[in-house]
């Protein structure tokens, strides 16, 4: 594709070497002549914009021109989307893509009837996802995180990372994240053995929540947390080097937070996730049915919440 100023600069080429007129290097190129005669005017209105474009591309290096454009207006920027995607392309900014990996081809529990497409969340509370994602320290030893989400306001719930994860640390994480926002009606997850081993299984009806396992070896009907991994291992996990699990966990805290209160999210409108949970709170979203409030810290053999991961 020949842009504009190539155009113009293949115009003066032709002027200068063989002595042709404008009109005739309109007609040779089949272009008009107001666009080989336009000349740039200067933008210097543009540069508070550029810097702060270029602040803000440094401090968050996978982001696009949509999600920058949606942090300006966070900070007070009117200006139009349009204008945010010129200057990002002449600035050099546009994101190499990200590649993808191909997927992979004894009876398991799950259905694709409780797939995020078949059974979709309502409200806030009401499904949440979770499931795990690997990842090595700098020494090779292996970190395993795992991550919860709000399919509905897109809140990432809890973020734990071990060495090594079971079934009832998963229960743990659960019940404290349930002890600080209440229990959700569903969770959805694929056939991990920590999620439908029976110290989860049998707990969160308990707990008040059913399980929801999808068809087993299709990640893809529990896409929510798909998506999410897919963010957490570009914008996260290959950023950053962890020394041990306790640098993890507290990388992992701010990454969290600023997750949910300072990136735009292109399925809530380019609202935080935070921003979004707060007017479900004011009734501007679906809201939840009333029920009982439950007291899971009984639900553990008498362990108080407290006494949980600390890092989610």
């Amino acid at each position: 594709m020949v842009t504009p100023q190539q155009q113009r600069a293949a115009a003066d080429y032709l002027v200068s070497s063989y002595g042709i007129s404008q009109r005739r290097a309109s007609l040779v190129l089949d272009r008009a002549r107001s666009t080989l005669r336009y000349r740039g005017r200067s933008r210097a209105q543009d540069e508070p914009l550029i810097r702060a474009i270029r602040r803000l591309a440094r401090q968050h290096l996978r982001f696009g021109y949509k999600r920058i454009h949606a942090r300006l207006v966070h900070q007070g920027w009117k200006v139009n989307r349009k204008r945010v995607r010129r200057l990002w392309n002449e600035l050099g900014l546009r994101r190499p893509p990200r590649r993808r990996k191909p997927k992979k081809g004894g009876s398991l529990p799950g259905s694709s009837a409780n797939s995020c497409v078949n059974q979709p969340a309502r409200f806030k509370n009401d499904v949440w996802t979770y499931d795990f994602i690997a990842d090595r320290t700098v020494e090779g030893r292996p970190l395993k995180w795992l991550s919860l989400v709000d399919e509905y306001t897109r809140e990432c719930l809890a973020l734990y990372v071990a060495e090594a994860v079971t079934g009832s640390e998963v229960r743990r994480v659960l019940a404290r994240v349930i002890g600080q926002r209440g229990t959700p009606t569903r969770i959805r997850s694929d056939n991990g053995s920590e999620f439908i081993c029976a110290a989860v299984r049998d707990w969160l009806p308990k707990a008040g929540a059913k399980p929801l396992p999808v068809a087993p070896a299709s990640p893809w009907e529990n896409g929510f947390i798909e998506s999410f991994h897919s963010r957490l291992r570009d914008e996260f996990l290959d950023r950053e080097e962890f020394e041990s699990v306790a640098d993890a966990r507290a990388k992992a805290a701010w990454w969290r937070r600023e997750y949910n209160r300072i990136r735009p999210h292109s399925g809530i409108g380019y609202q935080t996730p935070q921003m979004f949970s707060a007017e479900c709170d004011r009734g501007l979203h679906g809201q939840r049915p009333k029920k009982e409030t439950l007291n899971v810290s009984t639900l553990i053999d008498g362990t108080p919440i407290s006494s949980g991961p600390k890092n989610g």
